[in-house]
């Protein structure tokens, strides 16, 4: 199972790194700009947070496959062992042939439907992002596409996995996980709400007060 973190803020992967066992981040063209710095800058400097071994994505913003094609090269060029995000569009499976061919690693974005996951992944995506929060918000059912897919990759495209994506609550990525899904990403205040339960911090409070009762300090 890999852990990644959404986000660009460099501060918050180098926190939180520390914390939880992450895989590396995930980027896109609306986090990128929240972040209010050049992808350019703020790419090195995420690949250095997360460490050699970590893995680092990044969104192309063309519209039609040359253009998507030679922003992926630029990308993969600029960061070696960046994975290439590509939105699942007629343009973006263009791409992702091409993209394939040259041994550039894709992941599929924008999905929201197994079937076109499916296509992503029979084209040459490694990585196939189903938006779960997106899907519901639609009227959908997030979890059950996450499942459809999942199935799907395991008996047509058994190289390319499900990396879930769009979540509010930690309950969603919990039900992808379930669903069988080897890989989500999350923002970073998600992956917070995994530990921060108030009820934790009462039950620790209440070890403390009964020890320094006992023994009047806090020391074993």
């Amino acid at each position: 199972m890999e852990l990644y973190l959404d986000t660009a803020n460099v501060a918050d992967v180098e926190r939180l790194a520390q914390i939880f066992p992450i895989a590396g981040v995930t980027t896109n063209p609306s986090i990128i700009a929240a972040n209010g710095e050049s992808i350019w800058d703020v790419l090195p400097r995420l690949q250095n947070a997360i460490g050699p071994d970590g893995i680092l994505f990044a969104q192309t913003m063309s519209r039609d496959a040359p253009g998507m094609i030679a922003e992926a090269r630029q990308l993969s060029k600029a960061i070696p062992g960046l994975v290439v995000k590509v939105p699942v569009t007629a343009q973006g499976l263009i791409a992702i042939k091409t993209l394939k061919k040259e041994k550039i690693t894709i992941l599929g974005t924008a999905v929201y439907s197994a079937s076109q996951g499916l296509l992503a992944a029979l084209a040459g995506a490694k990585y196939i992002a189903p938006y779960v929060n997106r899907v519901d918000a639609q009227g959908g059912d997030g979890i059950r596409t996450v499942q459809e897919l999942q199935s799907l990759l395991e008996m047509h495209a058994p190289e390319s996995k499900v990396l879930a994506a769009s979540f509010k609550t930690p309950r969603q990525a919990l039900d992808c996980l379930l669903a069988g899904c080897e890989a989500i990403t999350l923002p970073t205040d998600v992956a917070q709400q995994m530990l921060n339960t108030p009820a934790v911090e009462s039950a620790i409070d209440k070890f403390e007060q009964d020890w320094n009762n006992a023994f009047g300090n806090l020391m074993l």
